[in-house]
Formats: structure tokens, sequence, C-alpha cells
């Protein structure tokens, strides 16, 4: 088995919910890290979603992200992503998140 730590970015992330990483094929990932950053003059929430083959489930939601601050949601803990698990991430504001995802493939 391989393990590759790896490190996804998405910018602008508006009131939709954005696709970040999907997990590929025979792989398991480890998220480390997920930092969301608030790039807006305003204070904004946030929310973090794993998309898993049965259930939906939020990681955090509508954490407040203060103007030109960050949030690093993981905070020692890791979460494990199975093959074709999403995590996406959603913002209050338009063009409002910025996100860097840390994480281990491991396949």
């Amino acid at each position: 088995m391989a393990n590759t730590f790896k490190r996804k970015v998405l910018a602008n992330i508006d009131t939709t919910l954005a696709t970040v990483y999907t997990v590929p094929a025979s792989t398991t990932t480890v998220v480390i890290g997920c930092t969301l950053s608030n790039i807006t003059s305003a204070s904004i929430t946030a929310d973090v979603q794993l998309a898993t083959s049965g259930d939906d489930v939020y990681i955090v939601k509508d954490i407040p992200i203060p103007s030109g601050s960050s949030v690093e949601v993981m905070s020692g803990n890791k979460v494990v992503m199975e093959t074709t698990d999403i995590l996406k991430v959603l913002g209050s504001a338009t063009n409002s998140v910025d996100v860097t995802l840390s994480i281990m493939e491991i396949s």
C-alpha cells in the first residue's frame, strides 16, 4: 500500500456546496487538516459536508469566520474517507471562502 500526502485547494467558494475533493477508486483517504479562510470584508459562516454513499453529514455547520480570519476545522481530529466519498464546502456569501485540505491517500 502506498501512502501519499496531498494538498487540495479551492478558492472563492460561495453559497452553493462546492466539491473540494472526491476519493479515487481503490483508495482510502485520511483528512489531516481543513482550513477555511474568509476572504471578504464581513463576517461569514461556512459548512463542511462529507457526502458518502449512504448519508451526507456535516463536519461543521454554520461555523463563524470573522473577516480576514481562518479556522482549522479538524483541530487535531482526523476523518477517514472511503472510495467515492466527497468533501464539500459552502460559504454564506458570494465568493467568500478559500479552503485548503491536507490529506493522505492510501492506495
